[in-house]
């Protein structure tokens, strides 16, 4: 048994599709095939219901599944301990998130101190980021919805009022705050059902009273003030400045409460190399500085 053949599983159980993996890994899909035939024929037994060109994977690999990530696991974090070794220069971080736009700024701050540093990231899904940490793909999430999961830790980041952003010429466009009930029968623009800050400012309308009309759903904040500038609708926004030229008209929420706390998680488990701890650090110093410059 190989550990190329466990790698090249890890990914077909992930995608259960033969193809798409092998372009995943920038293969040829019949070398591909060979590979998890002969890791088959090793073990003895399949790995995968096949009917026609869908592949599925059965109870044998799901069972092989669970160890073979904790072979890789434990091998990746046996580089990371030589990689330590070695110099805090010399290392690797892996992120995943739920947004880009609050880390732009202190990634480029990091990687500008520590140049020789690999940073790689990967946007998911909250339900994703629980799989990621769980497999030990991933060093850290970054999110401002909790992780509830054992073994898992968090330090929070950055603590953000959510403002409501109303269309030039809205009846309260020359106000400075609003009460949410206020604007329970206007439409909204928001996220579209799955994304983590949908479900938070539901939970925002439902302390208010009401379920929001949503008439338009997007899956990036750009999109977001575009269309609320467009004049669609209202929608929930964070402090953040946009690039644009025409800034959103921006209304403090006094009720109910509307903040976000985004998080820095990882497991406990996981061996958190030099660079790993060095970059955590350096956010808690990032965003307290902006919390008191604000």
């Amino acid at each position: 048994m190989e550990l190329l053949q466990l790698q090249y599983f890890r990914t077909v159980a992930r995608l259960e599709h033969m193809t798409k993996a092998a372009q995943e890994l920038r293969i040829a899909q019949p070398a591909l095939s060979k590979t998890i035939a002969r890791l088959e024929e090793d073990l003895g037994v399949p790995l995968f219901d096949r009917q026609g060109r869908q592949i599925r994977l059965n109870a044998y690999g799901k069972a092989f599944l669970k160890k073979a990530e904790t072979a890789l696991s434990a091998l990746e974090e046996g580089r990371r301990v030589v990689a330590d070794l070695a110099g805090l220069e010399r290392g690797s971080i892996y992120l995943a998130t739920t947004t880009l736009n609050r880390l732009s700024e202190p990634l480029g701050a990091f990687l500008t101190k520590y140049p020789d540093i690999n940073i790689r990231i990967s946007q998911a899904s909250l339900e994703e980021m629980e799989q990621l940490l769980e497999s030990g793909e991933v060093d850290f999430c970054f999110t401002a919805m909790p992780i509830d999961r054992q073994g898992v830790r968090e330090l929070p980041m950055l603590h953000e009022d959510v403002f409501l952003a109303v269309p030039p010429g809205h009846r309260f466009a020359n106000r400075s705050s609003v009460s949410l009930t206020e604007v329970a029968d206007d439409p909204f623009v928001g996220y579209k059902e799955g994304f983590p800050f949908r479900k938070m400012n539901d939970e925002f309308c439902r302390a208010a009273g009401f379920r929001p009309n949503v008439v338009c759903e997007v899956d990036g904040p750009e999109a977001i003030g575009n269309l609320v500038r467009a004049g669609l609708g209202v929608a929930f926004v964070g402090a953040c400045k946009s690039d644009v030229e025409t800034p959103l008209i921006k209304l403090r929420i006094e009720h109910p409460v509307c903040q976000r706390t985004y998080r820095l998680v990882w497991s406990e488990e996981r061996y958190l190399s030099k660079a790993s701890l060095a970059f955590r650090d350096f956010l808690a110093r990032h965003f307290a500085e902006l919390e008191q410059s604000l």
